[in-house]
């Protein structure tokens, strides 16, 4: 059967505007959720786990300016305690009490957050979550009697963003310092996990 040509020049632009939406759609997407101009607030609770000290809980807030998309500016303070087994174990078999290791321990940080990856989950009801992956690099002072100058910390977080203003945070940081007990000093490697949630201001993006 014959076709004209203009019968077909028609349906190769109709195929043609097809697959042309169809690369559109499967492209790189606007961000629903947008970080960027704005102001979370963070609550968070966890565990503190020390190479000299036993592990203990850690409660802690966190302020971040988002400057840009991916980039944003983290102060933090947390509050934990000081214990140590071994120091309770020669305090009964030589009577040294020189040292009370029970002590509170207050760790004060700026992190610069570097935002990895961004996407969407789906829950066993579901319903439909973003979530942002970011890395954690910066410093601060640890403030207690075993502490002894500054502290680098880093580590990855996760955040599950719920609405455009609340999401759940998960930290793992690494901090190294130096610490003395017992007359010995070492570099040593704590690691803080944490979980909690941030409130975005403005409400929305």
């Amino acid at each position: 059967m014959f076709v004209p040509v203009t019968h077909a020049q028609c349906i190769d632009e109709a195929i043609r505007s097809e697959l042309n939406a169809r690369r559109k759609y499967r492209g790189v997407q606007k961000r629903l959720f947008q970080k960027a101009g704005r102001h979370e607030l963070s609550v968070m609770g966890g565990l503190y786990s020390a190479d000299l000290l036993s592990s203990s809980y850690m409660v802690q807030g966190a302020y971040t300016f988002h400057f840009v998309e991916e980039l944003g500016l983290e102060a933090s303070f947390a509050y934990t305690r000081a214990q140590s087994d071994l120091v309770k174990i020669v305090e009964q078999d030589t009577s040294f009490t020189a040292l009370r290791l029970d002590t509170p321990v207050y760790i004060y940080q700026g992190h610069l957050l570097w935002s990895l990856a961004y996407g969407k989950v789906r829950w066993f009801s579901g319903a439909v979550s973003r979530f942002d992956v970011h890395l954690a690099l910066g410093g601060g002072v640890t403030d207690n009697q075993t502490a002894q100058g500054l502290t680098l910390s880093g580590g990855l977080g996760f955040k599950f963003l719920f609405t455009q203003w609340f999401a759940l945070r998960f930290d793992v940081r690494d901090q190294i310092l130096s610490q003395e007990l017992l007359g010995v000093s070492e570099v040593v490697h704590n690691l803080a996990a944490t979980m909690g949630f941030s409130v975005f201001i403005p409400f929305e993006s």
